[in-house]
């Protein structure tokens, strides 16, 4: 069985709608998964747009939303799931505004791509403090068993 991440919300490779944007409530969708590994420890989430900020002239990859150490019994998040709600034991990333938590589409130009990225690891990761997604990306490299991906559009 392989991990397969989707959300209720948008097929993939669908519409993000508005209410999980900065043009609506900016809360984060609702997310599930399943086909986590046995031997999985932990999962990460990484939620970045590729496309930033000109999707005809990309010059960066923008983190919106970055958590770790979710457990792997875990199946999803609720929609506008806040700091508070997250499973146990899950830690959270500094997105691109330098904030934690989720940060929802804001594209200043075009349609952009939105990526949602679930990492099952072999190991519970320590405590990063806060990590950039170069940081968090780095430290998960070496400990992927497996990934699934979602990825969903927006255009103001």
């Amino acid at each position: 069985m392989s991990l397969i991440l989707s959300s209720p919300a948008f097929a993939n490779n669908g519409e993000i709608p508005k209410k999980y944007s900065c043009d609506g409530s900016d809360i984060s969708p609702p997310l599930e998964w399943h086909g986590v590994p046995a031997e999985a420890k932990s999962l990460v989430l990484i939620v970045e747009d590729p496309d930033a900020p000109d999707p005809a002239a990309p010059r960066m990859i923008w983190a919106h939303w970055l958590l770790y150490n979710l457990p792997p019994s875990s199946t999803g998040l609720a929609e506008g799931i806040t700091s508070h709600d997250l499973p146990p034991g899950t830690l959270e990333g500094l997105n691109d505004w330098k904030r934690l938590g989720y940060g929802g589409p804001c594209p200043p130009v075009g349609r952009h791509r939105y990526f949602h990225k679930l990492y099952a690891l072999d190991t519970v990761l320590p405590d990063l403090k806060s990590p950039t997604k170069a940081k968090l990306e780095a430290t998960i490299q070496r400990h992927v068993i497996t990934s699934a991906e979602l990825i969903g559009t927006y255009q103001h």
